[in-house]
């Protein structure tokens, strides 16, 4: 069981509130992401969940029982840092036990434990080699296994995959979305990368300053982001918001679509701009398009094939039933 609640948490450090009253329910089993901008307090939450910040106010439930002030060691969860932390001078097999020793463990379940997560992660082949002879993903993996070995009601991921490049950030992002569904455990996973935040998660808490913006699956917030953070956060490229007489036109502040809701084509479209950077990306090609009347440069998301070039005067034709319309406020309208 793994089902985390958090009522009316607040932190704050001296005079300063980065956590306001917030109401947060983690259900048993879910992938759950946290993501926003630097400084937004994601990290802080993580680390409150954890215990290794206390909180300022509010209660911190796991399974139902109160663990508020319940230290770190004891609250059943597992926490995979952004740094490996791994003993250089210990085996991989030695780094994975070693939380299993500090808590005397019978050497019979630690061997099992051990050899049951460096399957799991496929560390099998490495079991008896330093960190120092491993790769960054292969590093990560026993870090994770780390976590394994304690049978966590919950793990908690503190971007976990910013030191590891491009390729291997993609690799680790699967396996630990197989290690989810493999292991049928919470895990709440901390990243700016709204990437990441979309391909992994059962749910997306978006934060801004300590707020929570909006929850819900990442299709949810992809197709009906309930304010004018959430839209322009999620997606990348990010949302075309366009406000002026065009946004007028339809009865709102500011109006959204999104680059792949726009077909550019040679003429016709009720817009027109033109060509400035392209960004070719093989199976898709992106065009930022300038001098469109709009206020704004317009981004548009077309297949890697259509061949317009800088310079080059285009007209675009939005997509009207997908059009996403915001307030003054800056909330979503009906």
């Amino acid at each position: 069981m793994g089902r985390i609640t958090l009522d009316k948490v607040t932190k704050s450090f001296g005079d300063v509130e980065v956590i306001p009253p917030l109401d947060l329910t983690i259900e048993d089993g879910e992938f759950t992401v946290f993501v926003g901008p630097s400084g937004c307090g994601k990290s802080t939450l993580l680390r409150l969940i954890a215990g290794l910040e206390d909180i300022t106010s509010g209660q911190i439930r796991i399974d139902g029982n109160d663990a508020t002030n319940v230290p770190p060691a004891k609250r059943g969860l597992a926490m995979v840092f952004q740094s490996y932390a791994l003993y250089p001078h210990m085996s991989v097999r030695k780094n994975i036990a070693f939380p299993l020793r500090m808590a005397k463990m019978d050497q019979a379940e630690i061997d099992r434990r051990v050899d049951g997560a460096a399957s799991v992660l496929n560390l099998a082949d490495y079991i008896d080699r330093r960190p120092g002879q491993l790769s960054g993903g292969q590093r990560q993996r026993v870090a994770i296994g780390r976590a394994i070995v304690r049978e966590p009601a919950a793990f908690l991921f503190d971007e976990p995959l910013s030191n590891l490049d491009a390729a291997l950030r993609v690799g680790m992002r699967l396996e630990i979305s197989e290690l989810h569904k493999r292991l049928e455990t919470t895990m709440i996973y901390v990243t700016h990368d709204q990437v990441e935040a979309m391909t992994m998660a059962d749910k997306i808490v978006v934060l801004r300053a300590g707020h929570i913006e909006q929850v819900g699956s990442p299709l949810e917030l992809y197709k009906t982001p309930r304010n004018l953070f959430v839209a322009g956060f999620i997606g990348s490229p990010r949302m075309n918001l366009i406000s002026g007489p065009e946004a007028e036109k339809h009865g709102c502040q500011t109006l959204g679509i999104r680059p792949e809701h726009i077909e550019v084509s040679a003429d016709g479209g009720p817009w027109s701009g033109v060509v400035g950077v392209s960004e070719h990306l093989g199976s898709d090609t992106f065009f930022h398009i300038h001098d469109t009347g709009l206020d704004d440069i317009i981004t548009v998301r077309a297949d890697g094939e259509v061949g317009f070039r800088h310079g080059d005067r285009v007209s675009l034709t939005p997509r009207e039933d997908v059009m996403h319309r915001f307030g003054a406020d800056g909330l979503r309208m009906a």
